[in-house]
């Protein structure tokens, strides 16, 4: 992959009065070239070392062939406008207005391409009879912003301050060139089984390997697919914040604000050819997978922040930041990274993932500090110029999933939440036990003639998405540095940092596999 980006920029600045007035345009291109050539080497399966040896393929494989070579580019354009305006000695108001024009997104060779669910065909952009665009223009990007700070009584010991802003996100190629969601190799619309470049799969692989016999035979264009919602538009998010700054005497203050932001018409994708969980049957018959890429999440942030700051006290300086805050959404990412960041249990119901976001914590506590040990009359080589330096980060868990990489719910995706039946918690300890797998089940009634699902019970498992929460963090780092003056222009300094000091083990959330469960 080659990205080429091409900038032109220009800023001018104009004062006057109690008037500080700044505007500016952007314009950008952007192109990328790549092949993803995923797959194309071919895997085959074996079930064991015996059937490797002797040839035979007996768990199957799967190989990719086509044309992978793309060329997409996009050209955007942004103006602002802002004003600072200092309205008296005590309050000062600032704001601003910008435009961002993010272009359509284009690929060379007119190779993307869309489903139409009308002809439940998949129709090239840009080519007689197909769409125009990928997706249509979105010139209604205006992002206003407004902030005040406001000096309560004049003496600058008590500060007021205030603000909000509109902020666009912007379309990148790598929503519709470089998917890597989990039900399809497909990474994109670029990449569907339609026109000359098609990416084809293999029908056929050989039980045997045979010299000179094709192991992969009978290629046609895949049956997964990815197109983009007609009415998709460029997300938004708003952020607000209300804080007040007190000084406590001379080197010290204390700040206490509520920062929060709300995040609408957010990226994601989901499968619009889902199966039916009672009768498994596709919308789309002709189709496996056909991830949409939409703008239909949405999310809220709200925190209470505090932060006492010291400075400069008989050699110390310090800061203590605390932060309690809850994060919701119904999708955390674009994309799939781990199961459900985006693309929800349920494609016909993706509200009902709304939930603790991916990277919500609800306690993180910083705390640094220096300190610069006095200096002494005496043997001034060895008992001068030492400091000692901390910081201590806490942090709350983050949330996870429980998945089943099976499709016990006959919805075609194979990551599925399952059902709840007992206490996830009982008998649980330490970092390798975090839930009690037994209290967890298949999304159906299970069978144990069949050892599986019974035919029409398959439904969507009752647990929520992230309904856990992992281990938290804690982490202290310390150092002890000299400073030593050799001569006016040398200095020699001593130093021992010492990363983790009470050594205390820090664990991740559960990683793939390990949240896929059986």
């Amino acid at each position: 992959r080659f990205d080429t980006n091409l900038q032109y920029f220009t800023n001018l600045g104009y004062n006057s009065g109690k008037h500080s007035v700044k505007f500016g345009y952007e314009y950008r291109r952007t192109t990328v070239n790549q092949f993803y050539d995923l797959g194309y080497r071919g895997r085959l399966k074996f079930l064991s070392v015996e059937d490797f040896l002797a040839g035979n393929i007996t768990n199957g494989g799967s190989q990719f062939a086509g044309d992978s070579q793309r060329t997409t580019h996009q050209n955007n354009s942004g103006f602002y406008l802002q004003d600072s305006f200092r309205m008296s000695r005590k309050l000062t108001l600032n704001a601003g207005l910008r435009w961002d024009y993010f272009g359509v997104i284009y690929e060379d060779g007119n190779r993307f391409s869309l489903f139409n669910t009308t002809t439940q065909t998949l129709q090239l952009v840009g080519q007689p009879g197909g769409p125009s665009s990928l997706y249509p223009r979105d010139l209604n990007n205006f992002a206003p912003r407004f902030s005040a700070a406001y000096d309560m009584f004049g003496a600058g010991k008590t500060v007021l301050r205030a603000g909000w802003g509109l902020y666009y996100d912007a379309f990148s190629q790598d929503f519709f060139i470089g998917h890597f969601p989990f039900n399809t190799f497909n990474p994109g619309p670029a990449y569907n089984g339609v026109g000359a470049s098609a990416i084809n799969s293999a029908g056929g692989v050989a039980s045997t390997i045979v010299a000179g016999v094709p192991i992969f035979t009978g290629f046609n264009p895949t049956t997964d697919a990815w197109t983009v919602a007609p009415k998709i538009r460029t997300p938004y998010i708003q952020n607000y914040n209300v804080n007040i700054e007190q000084a406590l005497g001379k080197g010290m203050a204390l700040t206490v604000g509520y920062v929060g932001s709300a995040g609408t018409k957010l990226f994601r994708f989901r499968d619009i050819n889902q199966h039916d969980p009672a009768t498994g049957t596709f919308p789309f018959a002709a189709f496996n997978i056909i991830n949409q890429f939409e703008s239909t999440s949405s999310s809220r942030y709200n925190s209470l922040q505090v932060t006492w700051k010291l400075r400069n006290w008989r050699g110390l300086n310090s800061q203590f930041s605390w932060t309690w805050s809850h994060s919701i959404d119904n999708a955390s990412d674009l994309e799939d990274f781990i199961p459900n960041a985006s693309q929800p249990n349920n494609s016909l119901a993706p509200q009902l993932e709304r939930g603790n976001s991916n990277f919500d914590a609800r306690h993180r506590l910083n705390w640094m500090f220096g300190y610069t040990l006095p200096n002494s009359t005496m043997a001034r080589s060895i008992t001068n110029g030492w400091s000692l330096n901390g910081l201590l980060r806490i942090s709350s868990g983050q949330p996870y999933n429980l998945n089943s990489f099976a499709n016990y719910n006959n919805t075609n995706e194979f990551f599925e939440r399952p059902d709840v039946i007992g206490n996830p918690f009982t008998g649980t300890g330490g970092a390798s036990r975090l839930l009690n797998l037994s209290a967890f089940a298949a999304p159906c009634d299970w069978s144990p003639i069949t050892n599986f699902c019974v035919p029409g019970s398959q439904h969507f498992g009752n647990l929520r998405r992230n309904a856990f929460i992992g281990p938290d963090f804690r982490n202290f780092d310390f150092s002890l540095a000299k400073d030593t003056k050799i001569n006016e222009r040398l200095n020699m300094q001593f130093r021992a940092d010492v990363f983790n000091l009470f050594n205390h083990a820090n664990f991740s959330n559960p990683t793939l596999p390990n949240f896929l469960v059986n």
